[in-house]
């Protein structure tokens, strides 16, 4: 059984690749998934190697990523907002796939920690982008976590 921060690994691995195709091949990004020994053989280390994912747990993932992308817009506009120094496009691929996988799950999922998934996407930075990246994923989440939590109490939307 693998864990939430797994099956988010396996998410932010099918949103670099979603990200690559520009959203045009989801068949080879899905079946990328389900083909995850094999990214282990050839050294892409993108899970706990003793994580077993079963087939609802890959489409979990996948559905999360896809879901995401699909809400791309909405993230890069909130993104582009708060990022003065780097557009959206500038960013790295892996910051840029992280960042909308956590504005999709504080702003879309149903029953999402906000702080959790901020926490869970500084992690994500650390282990697979570079040494600046845990700190910028972390201020643009944070100026989003304030703004999802002012409007929670408030009834609106980021």
């Amino acid at each position: 059984m693998a864990s939430p921060r797994d099956i988010r690994k396996l998410a932010l691995l099918a949103m670099y690749q979603l990200d690559a195709t520009k959203g045009e091949d989801h068949d080879s990004v899905r079946g990328a998934l389900d083909d995850v020994e094999t990214l282990e053989d050839e050294g892409l280390s993108f899970v706990d190697q003793h994580a077993e994912f079963s087939a609802g747990e890959r489409e979990k993932a996948f559905r999360l990523a896809v879901n995401a992308w699909e809400q791309r817009g909405d993230a890069d506009a909130v993104l582009g907002e708060l990022s003065k120094e780097w557009s959206v496009s500038r960013m790295p691929v892996v910051d840029r796939s992280i960042l909308r996988l956590a504005h999709y799950e504080m702003t879309r999922v149903d029953g999402s920690e906000p702080k959790g998934v901020v926490n869970e996407a500084v992690e994500l930075a650390k282990q697979f982008s570079t040494e600046q990246s845990p700190g910028f994923v972390n201020a643009i989440l944070d100026k989003i976590l304030k703004r999802v939590l002012a409007g929670s109490r408030t009834g609106e939307g980021v």
